[in-house]
């Protein structure tokens, strides 16, 4: 297996994704952006007309990887591969994001109730004139929950700053019957492809 370069940077504020870069022995900074600098200027976190959900995790997550490479050049930063990453949760080909009030986590964990769904993140890497990027796929299940379930994670901070409404590491473990494809993903940093992915940069 290839190894990961001495350091790089992470453009993004999830503390799961440092988690999991501490997990894998990965040196990284943390590059943090203004939302619109993070987004770029002309890109939209809203799904384009007819745009697939894999078009979509993979054109958020290129914007977020040029938009913070464009910021180590202009801050003259030392020039370390950045790290991107985007996770959406897709049921029935309509991507969910994160729920905007209580009343929309609610709903999004009732569509999910007793379904399976999946769970694509895309990650890219800006290093020099080099640009690397996949999507790891994954499906999840979850059990049928009652409505004293929904209200009661609702009542917890968890579903708020994620992609369907649930983190898959935290207490709506409880949830989830069955998984096919790679658990760190589903956090939201496939770390097996992550390595792979800074495996294939070319260093000068």
């Amino acid at each position: 297996m290839s190894h990961a370069p001495q350091k790089i940077y992470l453009a993004s504020k999830s503390p799961r994704r440092r988690e999991l870069l501490r997990q894998a022995d990965i040196d990284f900074e943390l590059l943090l952006l203004r939302e619109d600098v993070a987004r770029g200027a002309d890109v939209t976190e809203i799904a384009l007309p007819n745009e697939s959900p894999e078009a979509y995790v993979a054109r958020v997550t290129q914007a977020k990887a040029l938009a913070a490479w464009h910021v180590v050049l202009a801050r003259h930063l030392p020039a370390h591969p950045v790290l991107a990453a985007d996770t959406t949760v897709v049921i029935d080909g309509q991507i969910l994001g994160k729920p905007v009030d209580k009343d929309d986590a609610k709903r999004i964990l009732t569509l999910l109730s007793g379904r399976s769904h999946q769970v694509l993140t895309n990650i890219a890497i800006k290093y020099q004139q080099q640009f690397l990027q996949c999507t790891q796929s994954s499906e999840v299940r979850f059990a049928t929950l009652s409505d004293s379930d929904i209200e009661a994670y609702c009542d917890t901070q968890e579903p708020y700053d994620k992609a369907g409404a649930y983190g898959i590491q935290g207490a709506a473990a409880r949830f989830i019957s069955h998984i096919s494809g790679s658990y760190t993903g589903i956090m939201g940093l496939p770390i097996f492809e992550t390595v792979e992915l800074l495996g294939r940069l070319k260093h000068s």
